[in-house]
């Protein structure tokens, strides 16, 4: 099953995606010009694309994930403006 929902960041809006898999969620958050994902990010396949890519761990809902802060990010991410502890709803205006 897959759930989709439009998010409000700011002046703009972000993609939330839930995909149900077999035990977990795979959660991802995605703006025009970056995203965050649940624990089931690559990072080293980000980082190697310069993705502006967020990851988030011990979620399993778009509620959760909103209210969750920066667990690792990219390069890339970083000369965005974000950074490891930031909360979530700060970052979903920043890659809206």
């Amino acid at each position: 099953m897959i759930t989709h929902k439009k998010i409000k960041a700011g002046k703009k809006n972000i993609e939330a995606i839930v995909v149900k898999l077999q035990s977990k969620n795979l959660i991802l958050l995605r703006g025009t010009c970056g995203y965050v994902m649940c624990g089931y990010l690559n990072m080293k396949a980000a980082e190697r694309f310069k993705d502006v890519a967020v990851k988030i761990t011990g979620i399993s809902t778009i509620e959760e994930a909103l209210k969750t802060s920066v667990h690792s990010c990219t390069s890339s991410a970083r000369k965005s403006g974000i950074y490891k502890g930031q909360p979530i709803r700060e970052v979903v205006k920043i890659i809206a």
